[in-house]
């Protein structure tokens, strides 16, 4: 039996509303995009990388840097953000889905394969660790089917089911087979996102401690970034925001769509 094929599509656009073209500044001396795409390539269960962004001229500088570095860029429309990412997907040959967001640069190998993990060994339609919240805000990971994505791009009527990939999944568990990783203690209100600039001080902050110490911030994983900020506790409080403010926006905001 052929093993089942899992494709990550990792979105990211420069014209972020609360930190304009983040995912270009400098992270260990490179793009904040290629220090997370580099992460991501140390999956083990992860077959092919895509980076989803959008056709819109702003998103070019983004497109260029990462097809320069060796990374496959789809690009798709601006608004619609669940099409731009079956965009991705649909040319390709993947049973399973692996949704990242670029604005989580810390974002751990090891707890995406497990996450993968999970899913395809529950035989899940959708698999994620960060709802409900345990882990760092920064390391959230989503699985999902093929077939449970396309049927999203089919059905989904809200905007914010258009602008937040995976929500028209978690809002019918009647209808798709869903479950969680959960950590094994509470560290949600840690918080290694970069969607202000206080973030990015905070997870360059982080990078910057692991090298010190001799580490390679490309191989950090979650204990490493913890012995970090139990050296450093004032690290933990730095970047006070909260959680999922973009979804919360499109929540407050939501009207159907034609």
């Amino acid at each position: 039996m052929t093993p089942p094929r899992t494709l990550a599509v990792v979105q990211a656009r420069l014209s972020s509303s609360r930190l304009p073209g983040k995912v270009l500044m400098p992270l260990h001396g490179m793009p904040m995009i290629l220090f997370m795409l580099a992460r991501v390539r140390r999956t083990t269960r992860i077959d092919e990388i895509v980076l989803a962004t959008s056709t819109d001229a702003s998103d070019d500088p983004l497109a260029d840097a990462v097809a320069a570095a060796g990374y496959t860029v789809h690009r798709g429309p601006l608004d619609d953000v669940l099409a731009r990412f079956v965009g991705a997907v649909e040319p390709r040959a993947a049973d399973w889905v692996v949704r990242l967001t670029g604005d989580c640069p810390l974002i751990d190998p090891a707890i995406v394969d497990r996450v993968i993990s999970q899913a395809q060994s529950e035989r899940l339609d959708y698999c994620t660790n960060a709802d409900p919240a345990s882990f760092p805000d920064g390391l959230d990971v989503e699985v999902c089917t093929r077939a449970a994505l396309l049927a999203s791009a089919t059905d989904a009527r809200l905007q914010s089911e258009r602008e937040h990939v995976t929500l028209f999944i978690r809002n019918h568990p009647e209808r798709f087979r869903l479950n969680h990783l959960r950590a094994v203690a509470d560290l949600s209100a840690l918080r290694w996102t970069v969607d202000h600039a206080d973030d990015l001080a905070l997870v360059q902050a982080l990078v910057a401690a692991i090298a010190a110490r001799g580490g390679d911030p490309l191989q950090a994983d979650l204990f490493d970034l913890l012995r970090v900020v139990s050296e450093q506790p004032q690290l933990a409080h730095a970047n006070l925001h909260q959680r999922n403010e973009g979804l919360l926006k499109s929540l407050q905001a939501d009207t159907p769509i034609s």
